[in-house]
């Protein structure tokens, strides 16, 4: 259903079955997140618009499908960012407050919904709240991160950050190992806005770990203008052309992710300061090939994520021992710094690391998961929802201690359990 209006959705609510109902966006989540077999699904991009925006205090309200690309498009020449992007632009704001999404600044910025000043919910009795984190906390710290599954939020208004240009000045340091550079973003992130290191997942031995970390920050003006650039807020985007549909599973392997492992190893500099990067080549890479997914061919991938408290960054050495260990390829995966959570019940972050990496679909692969999650879930972390499609609903309570005390606001706002998902069914939140 495209509703495209408040009692449009109040109509899609009315109109439900027993398979209940679930707002989507861009459809971009790994799992089974923004999915509801058997029931109905809100398009929610249906209804995209900025419907306000207020330079002087720098907030911008949208609907719940409006996307950050679309924001983007908007708000950076008019000298403002969102406060916080995934690995893509291709998320509402609707998603973004369900999965209560980070980025590469969470150790300074924290999440999306730390930023988010107001949103109206449309709750599973049909009533509309305006909600506030100060108005009423129990209800806004429920759907932060709530994947959906407390309402549909209709729109939101958001702080966005003021930014001088829409270049990055960015630091970039190769690392040989995971120690190495695990120190150097414990030792340096705090004085960079945005920090993220890729990690060759398939290096042994000695270089276990090696790394390329980029950190940076937003140039300002006259830095650019120094650097030649004549439009300092100019933001635009390239995209390749996508793979074929009928890439072989078998072309993906780990002696083509070696290769690629090796070439972006080795072209990356052991040591540069300031370079002038786009907003595209910072944040979105894999945005600027549509349809990457195809190159892992029918057999597909999954991607796995997990973050550990501070006092457990040994587990990000095992995890990583074991994965490269089992000869598990990824060209994906990257290795961050989190800051502390906020008060969303099912929010992901915690204050620690958290590692995630694309993975081939191999015979006996979810099995070393399975082993994995064990393994987080016993030093304090926990998995990401927004990505998950497998994880076991008996580890939920443990890795999301406050599962209870979101239950009962989430009964509370929709008493017939109106709002499902594949994922509310398959870990047993509802």
């Amino acid at each position: 259903m495209a509703p495209r209006s408040d009692d449009e959705f109040e109509a899609a609510l009315e109109r439900s079955d027993d398979r209940g109902l679930l707002a989507r966006g861009l459809g971009r989540s790994y799992g089974d997140c923004a999915q509801n077999a058997g029931g109905t699904v809100i398009d929610g991009p249906a209804s995209a618009a900025i419907t306000d925006i207020d330079l002087e205090a720098g907030l911008v309200t949208a609907t719940a499908g409006t996307s950050l690309d679309t924001l983007m498009r908007t708000m950076v020449p008019l000298g403002f960012f969102v406060p916080v992007t995934p690995g893509t632009r291709m998320v509402t704001i609707g998603g973004a407050i369900a999965a209560d999404i980070h980025g590469k600044n969470h150790h300074h910025a924290g999440s999306w919904c730390n930023h988010v000043v107001s949103m109206r919910l449309l709750d599973g009795t049909g009533t509309i709240h305006e909600v506030t984190p100060g108005g009423d906390p129990e209800v806004f710290w429920a759907t932060a991160g709530g994947m959906g599954l407390t309402g549909a939020v209709l729109d939101a208004t958001i702080a966005m950050k003021p930014i001088e240009s829409s270049l990055l000045s960015v630091d970039t340091d190769r690392a040989p190992d995971l120690d190495s550079v695990m120190a150097l973003m414990v030792d340096g992130d705090d004085d960079y806005d945005y920090s993220v290191a890729w990690i060759d997942l398939i290096a042994g031995g000695s270089s276990m770990g090696r790394s390329v970390l980029d950190r940076g920050r937003f140039a300002t003006r006259d830095e650019v203008v120094a650097a030649g650039v004549a439009d300092p807020l100019e933001f635009s985007t390239s995209q390749l052309p996508s793979p074929p549909d009928l890439v072989p599973s078998g072309l993906l392997n780990k002696a083509s992710i070696m290769a690629f492992n090796e070439l972006w190893f080795r072209k990356a500099p052991s040591s540069r300061v300031g370079n002038l990067q786009s907003i595209e080549k910072f944040f979105h890479p894999l945005d600027m090939m549509s349809d990457w997914n195809r190159i892992y061919g029918k057999r597909g991938f999954l991607q796995w994520q997990f973050v550990v408290p501070d006092e457990a960054h040994e587990v990000v050495r095992r995890s990583v021992e074991r994965l490269s260990g089992e000869g598990i390829s990824s060209f994906l995966a990257v290795l961050k710094r989190m800051g502390p959570g906020n008060d969303g019940h099912l929010s992901f972050p915690i204050k620690g690391w958290t590692l995630a990496l694309d993975i081939p679909v191999t015979a006996g692969l979810d099995v070393l998961l399975d082993e994995l999650d064990e393994m987080v879930v016993a030093a304090g972390g926990r998995i990401y929802l927004a990505k998950d499609s497998r994880v076991s609903a008996e580890l939920m309570p443990a890795m999301y201690p406050r599962l209870d005390e979101w239950r009962e606001v989430r009964a509370k706002l929709d008493p017939q359990g109106r709002f499902r998902s594949d994922l509310g069914r398959r870990l047993g939140l509802l």
